[in-house]
């Protein structure tokens, strides 16, 4: 299949039911692994899936833990005052945290680089740190990364405050992949941190951290249906169901599980055309672990997937980005959909060691991740409770989807050739873009580990 007809690239450009799908998801308002809402979104997704005319519309069921919200608090004295930050516009619980009451000094360890840990004894301490990363460091320094470094330095607490204005304080995963993270921890707004490092340079700042939670068992399931040939190798295209409960998640990911269903929309109508058969796959539990996709990848014969795109964090705009993590092919099938439909496609070959894509990477697929440019070094409202449907665009969700049907079809071509490597070659990349300092960390170095996956004990 060389080109999407007309007719369908024009009816795409009409539908709606990717973006009635997104609305739903967002009135769900807690789609969090395993809660109640992640389960109906799931349910909503694999109607969506049987509405477009897809195939083998199944559910697949896994272990997980799962972490509950509960109330948390910050109070610092400074000079003869005592100010609590506890509103939800100024703090949130990160996911993983333990309970706990602590008490000690707060200090401020600037971005929480590795090198910022350097010789620094926390010993008692509340550690605050940016979710900020310097524009020149070279990688993205995650927030699990600098909690761990924190903990590491002796420090009873951390806290997260944002670099995004808007009283937006962050959220985001920081715990074990098994269990709750070994000290309490919160996200603070960018105004709400502003205040504590002004509190700081004054002199030493008393803080006691309250968070309250739960952690226990539960489930998640992944959403699967294929369109295509009945071919043993397969194309996937893929994104995640569930969302941090701060927000309505419609960004991250309602809009890229949309694409899926659009994209699965549009390869319908010209399945008989498709060289190989493609799967879409909507992975659960992405947020606290990227447990779907660990699962999917090691229950499922991955010499049999052709490669991999993973759509997370497409919602900013309209412009595509290919992460293709050295797969050129991948990213030559999409520069082929740039100047066929004469508009740009940026792509870029750096690994990005994070989202549904990674399972498969790690191991040698060829995989790629597509999302959008925000304009900006960060994820602007996602992981906030700005991350509402009202952000987006229709627009940019078909024409997103309009690009990688036509990329997918591409690559579901049987003279596509896409080569998967021997894991080392992703360990080496790793190691040169000192990804594996952050992986080493935070205990998800998957080379050398007694296994490369949460729960390999418990099938």
């Amino acid at each position: 299949m060389t080109r999407l007809p007309d007719a369908v690239v024009g009816d795409a450009y009409r539908s709606t039911v990717g973006w009635n799908l997104i609305a739903d998801l967002e009135d769900l308002n807690d789609r969090m692994p395993g809660h109640e809402g992640e389960r109906i979104g799931a349910d909503l997704v694999a109607e969506a899936f049987e509405d477009v005319g897809l195939d083998d519309v199944t559910f697949d069921e896994f272990p997980i833990p799962v972490w509950r919200r509960g109330e948390a608090g910050l109070t610092v004295a400074h000079g003869d005052r005592e100010t609590t930050f506890a509103r939800s516009h100024e703090l949130v619980e990160l996911p993983g945290t333990p309970s706990g009451d602590v008490t000690g000094e707060l200090v401020d360890v600037g971005y929480g680089l590795p090198e910022d840990f350097e010789d620094v004894d926390l010993t008692g301490d509340i550690a605050m740190a940016s979710s900020d990363t310097p524009d020149d460091y070279g990688r993205w320094v995650h927030r699990s990364e600098k909690y761990r470094y924190a903990a590491e330095s002796g420090a009873a607490g951390f806290v997260f405050y944002n670099h995004i204005e808007g009283s937006l304080p962050p959220t985001g995963s920081i715990g074990d992949l098994n269990g709750p993270g070994p000290i309490p921890a919160v996200g603070l707004s960018k105004e709400a941190g502003a205040r504590l490092q002004r509190y700081c340079d004054d002199g030493a700042v008393e803080a006691d951290l309250t968070v309250d939670c739960e952690t226990d068992r539960g489930t998640s399931r992944n959403i699967e249906a294929t369109v295509g040939p009945d071919t043993d190798e397969a194309v996937l295209f893929t994104a995640h169901v569930d969302g941090h409960d701060v927000g309505t998640a419609a960004n991250d990911n309602g809009f890229g599980t949309a694409m899926v269903v659009e994209v699965g929309k549009i390869l319908a109508r010209v399945a008989d055309e498709l060289e190989t058969k493609v799967r879409l796959v909507v992975f659960g539990a992405e947020e606290t672990g990227l447990y779907g996709s660990y699962y999917w990848s090691h229950t499922h014969d991955l010499d049999e997937v052709k490669c991999v795109l993973n759509v997370d964090g497409a919602g900013y705009s309209r412009q595509l980005e290919i992460h293709d993590h050295g797969f050129e092919e991948i990213s030559e099938a999409f520069d082929a959909v740039s100047d066929e439909y004469e508009v740009p496609i940026r792509t870029e070959s750096q690994l990005r060691p994070h989202s549904d894509h990674w399972p498969f990477v790690q191991r040698g697929v060829a995989g790629a991740q597509g999302r959008s440019s925000s304009g900006a070094n960060d994820r602007g409202w996602g992981h906030t409770h700005g991350d509402t449907m009202d952000k987006l665009d229709v627009r940019d969700l078909r024409d997103m989807s309009i690009l990688c049907a036509a990329g997918v079809a591409r690559l579901a071509r049987a003279d596509a050739t896409v080569d998967h490597v021997d894991d080392a070659e992703i360990r080496e990349a790793c190691v040169d873009d000192d990804f594996d300092v952050g992986m080493k960390a935070t205990g998800t170095w998957p080379w050398g580990a007694e296994k490369d996956w949460p729960w390999a004990d418990e099938l």
